[in-house]
């Protein structure tokens, strides 16, 4: 059965939950309406928020980033560098791949270095989006 069926480890509803209000209480400390997105291993939604002033576009771009960032494995804001140094890669990703968001505001969950789901922030600038979605990923952490 070992060569039919894969196991992928996968964030928990109850600690995507966590993750979230962390996110929440730094987005608020912040003053940044933001819409936060919380998603398993295989980029399906586990947890969301759009708080009061967030954006509309902004609840979109934070499921995507934090797709990007479980799928790929790596912080969404990486793939800008990636970018400028391959030419071929900055013709085809930003509309090859479906979802794919290269700024900041998309980090990886890891639990004992296994990509367990992401985070996705949007509702300022990317480096603010960086700041509140590293906020949730320390509540992951935290718990391990």
């Amino acid at each position: 059965m070992t060569d039919v069926v894969r196991q992928i480890p996968s964030i928990s509803g109850a600690a995507a939950r966590r993750v979230l209000q962390a996110a929440i209480a730094a987005a608020e400390a912040a003053e940044q309406p933001s819409a936060i997105a919380v998603v398993d291993a295989s980029g399906n939604l586990s947890a969301f928020a759009r708080l009061d002033g967030a954006a509309l576009q902004a609840a979109q771009l934070a499921q995507d980033k934090a797709y990007t960032a479980a799928g790929f494995g790596l912080p969404s804001g990486q793939w800008h560098e990636f970018l400028q140094q391959d030419a071929p890669l900055a013709t085809g990703a930003p509309t090859g791949i479906d979802r794919f968001v290269p700024f900041g505001g998309g980090l990886p969950l890891s639990v004992a270095g296994q990509v367990v789901g992401g985070i996705g922030v949007s509702g300022g600038h990317w480096s603010g989006d960086d700041q509140i979605a590293q906020a949730g990923a320390a509540a992951i952490e935290a718990a391990q």
